[in-house]
């Protein structure tokens, strides 16, 4: 089903044209990776689609059943709901029957025996059954512990920025809707839950339209990737991996078609040259032609990113790291690490959030002393360290004179020299965009502006904390590059898996209580020492459980209301859908030749099937529940 088409779309920023008569078509199959350089638009386009902003010309056709739910980078949130009702947000009957049973449910565990209280929620549970709403709360709640997030009465103003953004991407999830938008959903997830992510997406009945930069997660949910560049769109069916290859392809035939332009301007040029004394109109028009093919030809030069830069001389000492261990009140985040920095160091950082990744960066670059323990640092040690913020960034400040500050020229590898404003054209700053305050750009400009002024302070030694959030795939891959030219260690902390492999050799792994693995080989190579360490790893923790002594501390479980209600009457309910599947394949068979009809069945049965599924699970789930209660 086609949910909306965008039609001769354009947008305006002032001066900056972000994107001219753009057209597209997306339907409920369709799960797309939007990717551009930062700057092309992607954001404004996803507000675009959300009905958040309005184009400039153009229009946006939507279908009378769109339903869309969107999540911006940066989400809104009420500093004092608590993270239920802040996923359950919404004025529909379906989302204000799901707030009042779950503020009842949190109100009946403070007063139990309240008689009015025990009547609200008897017909709230019977609103409930009316809306359908039980299959949501349970998927809101398993999303949310999936993500981390186990205090669903929590306040959203207690919780960090992370979590709240766990808590956005969680409502975003889960609300009704047959149009996902999401911008930038992996940033700040783990490892863990980026891979939790993928297959709810790539399982998900909806249509998808994602803006991010992780490759593999491209490669993994998409089956369709749209590349805005220069202001036109360019669609690609298929992957991330598919979209590589038909990219090649087209600027394999681009390149073909200039290449000819290029004669043809010579030879017109030629003519141009030698000054015809008639103006007929037939030399008029060639002229004319000649014009449009000599702007042509400029418009299609395609600038690339090049960090061809030089590094300063680096000793045999560079950092040495001797039994360090460091602590925030009881929570240890590293315990006795030791560890001797080399010069060809390619190290990447791993763990879950909130274990101290970004604290060993700072230690190690000397911003936070350790507890206990040594750092030693070479004399001719000097360390780039792009952080997660851009720190020390004047937003009031023009683009060339941030580059500026680090000087006006830069060295570049071979020791030839370049001006601060060249080196901005390399990495994609025009000259127009160079005088605009960095204010005025967006957040993934900025992010990329920030790199820059990192690279270029003629350093030997690079730390990267997360460098992938909000840098485009193509300043990723040119930062690649230029690790892999880097003449002294790197060590990064990031979630990126496609980042890690392209860019580390060994890592660091978190593995609790601030231990710390030194493990070789890029992220692909643990994970499969995972995957083959896990048959012997279950077997050992299943012999651990037989022969360990039984808790008697330990709270008995039970069943909630809810479940207790749902435990009795889930056989039945399985029944009655088996019954009704059964039904409607009879009915399709009758209705072999009406296809309205047909179709209407087809779509009955599917829903039907949907939550015979769902009711399976829970099934299995409760009569797992109910015979450990048993076992007590």
């Amino acid at each position: 089903m086609i949910l909306l088409t965008l039609s001769h779309i354009k947008k305006v920023y002032g001066e900056k044209v972000i994107f001219d008569d753009l057209s597209l078509t997306v339907d409920s199959t369709q799960k797309i990776g939007m990717i551009g350089i930062n700057g092309t638009g992607k954001s404004s386009l996803l507000k675009i689609i959300a009905g958040l902003e309005t184009p400039d010309q153009g229009e946006v056709i939507t279908s009378n059943e769109l339903a869309i739910e969107y999540l911006p980078q940066n989400p809104d949130f009420d500093e004092h709901s608590t993270v239920l009702e802040q996923i359950f947000k919404g004025t529909s009957p379906f989302m204000k029957v799901l707030r009042a049973y779950e503020q009842v449910m949190a109100d009946l565990e403070e007063r139990p025996e309240d008689s009015h209280l025990q009547n609200q929620l008897l017909s709230l549970n019977e609103q409930m059954d009316r809306e359908g709403a039980w299959q949501l709360e349970s998927e809101a709640k398993a999303i949310l512990t999936k993500l981390g997030i186990v205090n669903f009465n929590q306040k959203v103003g207690e919780l960090s920025g992370g979590q709240r953004k766990k808590i956005a991407l969680a409502g975003a999830l889960i609300r009704p809707c047959n149009l996902l938008i999401l911008d930038e959903p992996t940033n700040h997830l783990d490892n863990e839950t980026i891979g939790y992510l993928e297959e709810l997406l790539k399982n998900k009945k909806s249509g998808l339209i994602m803006v991010t930069h992780d490759r593999y997660f491209l490669e993994r949910v998409t089956n369709q990737i749209v590349e805005l560049d220069e202001g036109k769109i360019y669609e690609y069916p298929g992957n991330y991996e598919a979209y590589l290859e038909q990219k090649a392809l087209r600027e394999s035939i681009e390149e073909r078609m200039r290449e000819k332009k290029q004669s043809l301007y010579k030879q017109e040029l030629e003519w141009m040259r030698k000054g015809v004394e008639a103006r007929r109109t037939k030399q008029k028009a060639r002229k004319e032609r000649f014009y449009e093919l000599e702007e042509s030809l400029g418009s299609s030069q395609k600038q690339n990113l090049d960090l061809n830069l030089g590094t300063s001389r680096l000793g045999k000492k560079i950092i040495v790291l001797d039994n360090v261990s460091k602590s925030f009140g009881d929570k240890c985040v590293v315990k006795d690490f030791t560890y001797t920095v080399l010069r060809d160091d390619r190290i990447g950082i791993i763990g879950n959030n909130g274990m101290g990744k970004s604290t060993l960066l700072n230690m190690i670059a000397g911003m936070t002393a350790p507890d206990s323990g040594t750092i030693e640092m070479g004399e001719t040690v000097k360390i780039g360290y792009y952080t997660q913020e851009n720190k020390e960034m004047d937003l009031k400040m023009r683009v060339i004179d941030y580059v500026k500050e680090q000087g006006e020229f830069v060295k570049t590898a071979d020791g030839s020299l370049i001006s601060a404003s060249k080196m901005l054209e390399r990495f994609l700053f025009p000259p127009i965009l160079q005088y605009t305050p960095i204010e005025k750009l967006s957040g993934g400009e900025r992010r990329r502006l920030y790199l820059l002024g990192v690279l270029m302070q003629d350093i030997n030694v690079l730390f990267l904390d997360e460098p992938t959030n909000d840098l485009d795939i193509y300043t990723l891959q040119v930062l690649e590059s230029f690790i892999d030219e880097f003449n002294g260690p790197v060590i990064t902390v990031s979630h990126d898996r496609y980042f890690l492999d392209r860019t580390v050799e060994k890592l660091f792994v978190y593995t609790g209580n601030g231990e710390i693995q030194n493990i070789p080989g890029n992220y692909s190579d643990y994970v499969a020492r995972l995957v083959a360490e896990k048959p012997v790893v279950e077997q050992a923790v299943k012999k651990e459980k037989e022969v360990a002594p039984r808790k008697t501390n330990q709270p008995k479980l039970k069943f909630t209301y809810k479940e207790q209600k749902e435990y009795e009457q889930i056989d039945s309910v399985i029944e009655t859908l088996e019954e009704e599947i059964a039904h409607l394949e009879q009915e399709m068979v009758k209705c072999a030749t009406n296809f309205v009809r047909l179709q209407e069945i087809t779509k009955e049965k599917e829903q039907k099937e949907e939550e015979l599924m769902f009711q399976m699970e829970r099934w299995e789930y409760l009569n797992e529940l109910a015979e450990r209660i048993a076992n007590q």
